[in-house]
């Protein structure tokens, strides 16, 4: 059998509900992969086994009584430091944040209780999220787990290094800008960043959501329907819609695909990217796809004005902090909203102007399509120790210009693993659906993982 720690969601339940595995050995197994692991890879907060370990005992109970609590019973799962568990402080990846217990569970936080998955602890990020890395003034440097010299990517950044690792099977990230699907794409994991709304959050904001981090899509899925479940809190989140989640199967066959290898702006394309993305649209064309050249849409008036309004917001955060703790921000990220300063009110309200014009290129483009297919990102993992791939705060999203845009449209946008450089590092293809398109999404990404050649496996460190 495959080490307990690497074992799927879906596998893990099949074998509770056959009573041939139990929640606490699978537990034990994890904690034992984490703390064997976690003195390199720091992709951990607030680590809690014992709190873990009671769980999976009481899930142990009622398997034996064939009383399961929810869809997720008994597995073990990680949760983004920024979605706030109850009792367990929220630091925003900043030492500049005081640290007070949060009161209540955050949406996602609750559904994943409710439905009796175990709770391993939290997962690093970056101060405030707002960088593609796992640099932070709070929690140690996170490392990929496929090369600890590289970046895992972020803003999930402990959630993608925890999955690659094997910290269980479940593991929730949020997505602003491509937070989610740049750490799967580095770390060579399947996410979904849901169309926004699709899954509760607190607090709602333009362009925010939650997505699961997995190793596989079917685990994805399976999250899907739990985190999906409506939550009042979040008053931009959508009607609730019980979709077969755990339907994946369809074929590609006579589906039209949009192909964009160029976002626009920002980043040159690795070629070795362009290779993997280019190779994954041959297998889905052999599979019947109809695939067609998408040209971008992406402007740097677009991507400029979103980055400015950003730093901002970002700067009056930041000024309303007293000095002291101001201090402690990551001098990228404090240099970076601090550059905002002198910004005209009719400028911010331009750059604010440009969050819109994103949103309609992105829909305009993929409307010719069923679906859309680009790189992920257009660099793959890069030096641990820098908060962005150029290391310039006057050019930090130079790597995001393939998936900010969708965001902003509010289309679900998925990253799977489509290949390696020829040092070893995953690649990311990114595959995006109309709005409200998420079960689509999940199933073509299904579909192109039964085709795709054989994965490396999993590092072990």
């Amino acid at each position: 059998m495959t080490d307990l720690a690497d074992t799927s969601a879906v596998d893990l339940l099949k074998h509770y509900r056959a009573k041939t595995l139990s929640p606490l050995e699978v537990t034990r197994a994890v904690i034992a992969r984490i703390e064997r692991y976690e003195p390199k890879l720091k992709a951990m907060y607030a680590f809690d086994p014992e709190g873990a370990l009671a769980s999976a005992k009481a899930s142990e109970t009622r398997w034996q009584k064939g009383e399961a609590a929810g869809a997720l019973d008994g597995v073990p799962i990680t949760i983004k430091e920024n979605i706030a568990t109850k009792g367990v402080p929220v630091p925003l990846g900043t030492a500049a944040t005081e640290l007070t217990p949060a009161p209540v569970d955050a949406p996602p936080a609750a559904r994943s209780r409710e439905a009796g998955a175990v709770l391993l602890g939290k997962t690093t990020m970056p101060d405030y999220g707002m960088l593609s890395s796992g640099a932070s003034s709070f929690h140690a440097l996170t490392r990929n787990p496929w090369d600890l010299s590289k970046n895992p990517g972020g803003s999930s950044a402990g959630a993608g290094a925890a999955a690659a690792a094997g910290y269980g099977p479940l593991h929730i990230g949020t997505d602003i800008g491509g937070s989610v699907r740049l750490p799967a794409s580095w770390c060579g994991i399947f996410t979904l960043k849901p169309s926004l709304g699709r899954i509760p959050i607190d607090p709602p904001y333009m362009g925010r959501v939650a997505g699961p981090m997995t190793r596989t899509v079917a685990d994805s899925a399976l999250m899907m329907n739990v985190l999906s479940h409506p939550d009042a809190r979040d008053h931009m989140s959508l009607p609730y819609e019980a979709f077969d989640w755990l339907n994946l199967e369809r074929e590609v066959k006579g589906l039209r695909f949009g192909l964009m290898m160029e976002a626009g702006c920002g980043l040159p394309v690795d070629p070795e990217v362009t290779a993997a993305v280019q190779a994954a649209a041959r297998t889905l064309e052999a599979a019947g796809a109809i695939i067609e050249p998408m040209k971008p849409f992406l402007t740097r008036t677009m991507l400029d004005g979103v980055d400015h309004f950003w730093r901002m917001r970002a700067r009056i955060d930041l000024m309303a902090l007293p000095p002291a703790r101001r201090a402690k921000v990551l001098p990228y990220i404090a240099g970076w909203a601090m550059s905002s300063e002198g910004q005209s009110g009719e400028q911010v309200f331009q750059n604010f102007s440009q969050f819109m014009a994103m949103r309609a290129a992105a829909n305009n483009a993929s409307l010719a399509y069923d679906y859309v297919l680009s790189p992920t990102a257009p660099n793959v993992a890069y030096q641990a120790e820098l908060p962005s791939p150029t290391n310039d705060f006057l050019r930090p999203l130079e790597h995001i210009g393939f998936t900010v845009a969708f965001n902003m449209s509010e289309q679900p946008a998925a990253s799977i693993n489509c290949g390696y450089t020829q040092a070893g590092l995953p690649i990311g293809l990114q595959v995006v659906g109309q709005r409200f398109d998420d079960l689509g999404v999940l199933r073509v990404c299904r579909a192109y993982e039964k085709l795709r050649p054989a994965q490396k496996p999993w590092p072990a460190l």
